[in-house]
């Protein structure tokens, strides 16, 4: 990743509802890393975030499936 590509990212969590990212880096330690990798969120796989909205759940689409994380877990992945 370059230098302006890592200027560039942010938390997964501050994305809106209908846009779509692209896995930058996971900032977790390994047990969260191979839980994310075990649902393919990794690097340059690309997300669409279906809903962001307090105080509902937190709503991915990955390659054609819906998925919910926490919180936490969204802000952990960082995204371009």
């Amino acid at each position: 990743m370059t230098a302006i590509e890592q200027k560039q990212t942010r938390p997964l969590s501050t994305v809106r509802n209908g846009e779509t990212v692209k896995i930058a880096r996971v900032e977790a330690g390994r047990g969260l890393n191979s839980r994310l990798a075990s649902m393919g969120l990794v690097p340059n796989v690309q997300i669409t975030v279906v809903n962001n909205t307090h105080p509902g759940p937190f709503v991915i689409l990955v390659k054609g499936s819906k998925m919910m994380l926490g919180r936490g877990m969204a802000h952990k992945i960082m995204v371009i």
